[in-house]
């Protein structure tokens, strides 16, 4: 285990994979154990993947102040572990609501960032999913035998009925573009430290407004996430005037899970050229 000290003190995790220059991973949830990304498809093999636990997440200490988990809060525990680690620029991954934290930290600390990669982000600078593409997107799995159990499950969160992470359980199908064993062993895989309850409203709040980066950007969607779709995706593409968008067929929210040589190919094609 390798510690450093966030920007208050706040004693944080990170593990590094692979060798060569730094690739920071900052992992959604919001509050997941960052061990869910594994090795991102294999990036590991030419790169040092850096995997960071933000404050109150997986390995790291709670901070005293639930309110330094503010996703725009965090983006100075990015620039506390870029100095730990003695690096003059970063590529910084963000993943679903780490892609937040992600695209504040390279918009205040644009001089450090080398090149940024958001994959399946939640939106700009908040949540900001399309309902009628989530609707058609899980409508379109209506054939597949898990389906009404998760459209049951999606009723009752709706309505407010239920226990919630019961619910939330019964709904993954529609996170993935394939449900089947490989996607059950990543999706509820127990060894990792599930999110604190408080955690979400203290990431969401005091929020910021949406900037725009200046570093090289690549925007990953999968095609059938049925968690938050495609629609955030690019309104972040839209957002950053030197960006791509890419829109992975046949996967959902975590594309480095369901194809892995594609997605590692293309971030690793991404990382080459930026």
């Amino acid at each position: 285990m390798t510690i450093f000290s966030g920007y208050d003190g706040t004693t944080l995790h990170y593990e590094q994979l692979g060798d060569g220059p730094p690739l920071v991973a900052i992992p959604g949830g919001p509050g997941a154990d960052a061990r869910y990304l594994g090795t991102l498809g294999g990036l590991d093999a030419h790169r040092r993947l850096v995997r960071l636990d933000p404050r109150g997440c997986g390995r790291s200490a709670t901070p005293v102040d639930r309110a330094s988990c503010a996703f725009s809060a965090q983006a100075a525990d990015v620039e506390a572990l870029r100095e730990h680690l003695g690096a003059d620029r970063i590529d910084l991954l963000g993943h679903s609501a780490g892609a937040l934290t992600a695209q504040h930290y390279a918009a205040e600390f644009p001089h450090r960032v080398r090149s940024l990669v958001l994959v399946t982000p939640v939106g700009r600078a908040a949540r900001e999913p399309d309902p009628a593409e989530l609707a058609a997107i899980r409508a379109a799995r209506s054939a597949e035998p898990w389906y009404p159990d998760a459209a049951e499950a999606e009723a009752l969160l709706a309505a407010g009925a239920g226990d919630p992470a019961e619910l939330v359980r019964r709904i993954t199908p529609f996170f993935w573009g394939t449900w089947n064993e490989r996607a059950r062993a990543a999706a509820f895989a127990p060894e990792l430290v599930p999110a604190a309850p408080w955690m979400r409203e203290a990431f969401y709040a005091n929020g910021a407004a949406p900037r725009p980066v200046a570093a090289p950007v690549l925007v990953v969607a999968g095609e059938r996430d049925g968690m938050i779709g495609t629609a955030p995706a690019r309104l972040a593409a839209a957002l950053h005037p030197d960006s791509r968008l890419a829109v992975l067929p046949g996967v959902g929210h975590r594309p480095w899970v369901e194809d892995p040589d594609g997605f590692a190919a293309l971030v690793g094609k991404f990382l080459e050229d930026a």
